[in-house]
């Protein structure tokens, strides 16, 4: 079991390190989104493994399923320049290179500093019951809708409007298509509902 355990961490992790480095190398933007989405779901496959099936639902169903192909959906409706977009990487590249260096002596000093300190957790966290009793899904679920509901439903609140952001960025109104108007539908009369027309006999409309 050990073993088949380890083939599927390294093929899981294989395929998350190559589709993220396909996501900056890929020329297509929508190419570039669809190895975002096969990364998360070996994401989700390593953290399965680990044991963490929470956060491997979280990645399938919120990232995959809703930021994704949120992400998809922009890249693919918005009529962007991608001539310009990559004229003017050069310009942002120093920008760029610094907030990198920034994340890695931030992942450097994580990975390798002993900041962590044991008993500020015990004071700030919950115990975590045992998962003879229950699993991890229900105790963080009990958690989420009870100690944390306001930021449950804000951070609801932010993605509705980001979606709705997408939508208004994405619309576009052309001259000449006839659009559905529900307030003309709604205030509509008998007399402008029907139109009664005499036709000879003979002869079509």
């Amino acid at each position: 079991m050990l073993g088949l355990q380890a083939v599927f961490f390294y093929l899981f992790a294989l395929v998350a390190v190559g589709s993220g480095l396909m996501v900056v190398l890929a020329r297509n933007p929508v190419h570039s989104v669809l190895f975002l989405i096969l990364t998360f779901v070996a994401a989700a496959g390593l953290f399965l493994l680990a044991g963490a099936e929470f956060l491997a639902l979280i990645l399938i169903v919120v990232y995959v399923g809703a930021v994704a192909i949120l992400f998809l959906f922009v890249v693919m409706m918005l009529d962007i320049d991608f001539g310009r977009v990559k004229r003017d990487t050069l310009k942002y590249a120093p920008v760029g290179v610094i907030i990198g260096v920034v994340l890695l002596a931030e992942l450097v000093i994580a990975a390798t500093g002993n900041y962590y300190d044991p008993q500020m957790a015990v004071a700030t966290s919950m115990p975590i019951p045992p998962l003879e009793v229950v699993s991890n899904i229900e105790a963080l679920g009990s958690v989420l809708y009870t100690r944390y509901i306001l930021f449950f439903q804000l951070a609801g609140l932010i993605l509705f409007v980001a979606m709705v952001g997408a939508i208004v960025l994405t619309l576009r109104h052309k001259e000449g298509l006839k659009r559905q108007s529900i307030p003309q539908q709604v205030g509509r009369t008998p007399a402008t509902a029907v139109e009664i027309r005499k036709v000879e006999s003979g002869k079509g409309i």
